[in-house]
């Protein structure tokens, strides 16, 4: 087993801290950097980049939703040893226009470094732990998608993958669609979590609802319609189809969206 420990970015969010998780069980040496990791890591601080990618040769690689992945720090891991990169990046950013994931994919795909892309589709995890969190609390979730089908996936099943990814050999040059095991929109998955919760949590998802909403919090009505655009083509693109992705990779079959808020709920994370 190769010594040098694997670079886990974002080490404490929702996938990292999944990925540094099933590394370490299957014996890997971890280097966990975050704010407040192993090692500190900051975007917008270079002083922490090279420190963070010293001695490295593989590298988990993720940047928090509004930044940019730099591609000054991909070079400087490149240039410090760093051979394997596997980026988390998400679907449908070309539907959407998400100019800073697919200039993310650019980036490793032309570091020199073998490269894979994960591309999951919605995590179940923004219900309990992420951005919809507050709108299950308070019983109400607008998002501009209408009827759309999205196959939610665990977070557990894309730490999986990307273990698979980083530690295995056969992923190189690949871009993995990650899904669960089944299409919900979301109302339905709302009333799977509703159920879970003993919660009612209505779904609201017509573009000026959308619209109004954003507003409401304080963001200005042109932001807001311009989000409401890139949602839009996003419906427009149809259904999602779940893949063999998750089974392909692990040899196992992906969490279903009941289980998961099964087991969120048991763990009391919609108590408020």
């Amino acid at each position: 087993m190769n010594t040098a420990p694997i670079l886990v970015l974002g080490a404490t969010g929702s996938t990292g801290r999944r990925v540094a998780g099933l590394l370490r069980a299957a014996g890997h040496p971890v280097r966990a950097a975050a704010r407040h990791g192993d090692v500190r890591f900051d975007w917008t601080d270079p002083t922490t980049w090279e420190p963070t990618v010293s001695g490295v040769a593989r590298m988990y690689l993720m940047a928090p939703h509004e930044l940019p992945v730099d591609p000054a720090f991909v070079r400087c891991a490149v240039e410090s040893g760093v051979r394997r990169l596997v980026l988390l990046s998400s679907q449908g950013i070309e539907v959407m226009g998400d100019e800073r994931l697919m200039a993310a994919e650019r980036t490793v795909r032309e570091s020199g470094a073998d490269w894979t892309v994960l591309r999951p589709d919605w995590f179940n995890q923004n219900f309990d732990e992420g951005v919809f969190r507050a709108d299950v609390l308070a019983g109400e979730l607008t998002l501009p998608l209408g009827g759309l089908r999205q196959a939610f996936v665990d977070a557990a099943d894309i730490a999986a993958v990307a273990a698979a990814a980083l530690t295995e050999d056969g992923h190189t040059g690949r871009s993995y669609d990650i899904s669960g095991p089944e299409a919900l929109s979301f109302a339905e998955a709302l009333a799977i979590v509703g159920r879970a919760a003993g919660r009612e949590i209505r779904f609201r998802g017509a573009p000026e609802d959308y619209v109004a909403a954003r507003v409401a919090d304080g963001a200005p009505e042109a932001e807001a319609r311009q989000e409401a655009a890139a949602f839009a083509a996003l419906r427009e693109s149809g259904d999602a189809t779940p893949s063999d992705v998750v089974r392909r990779v692990t040899g196992r079959g992906p969490k279903s969206f009941a289980d998961y808020a099964a087991e969120a709920a048991a763990r009391g994370a919609w108590r408020a």
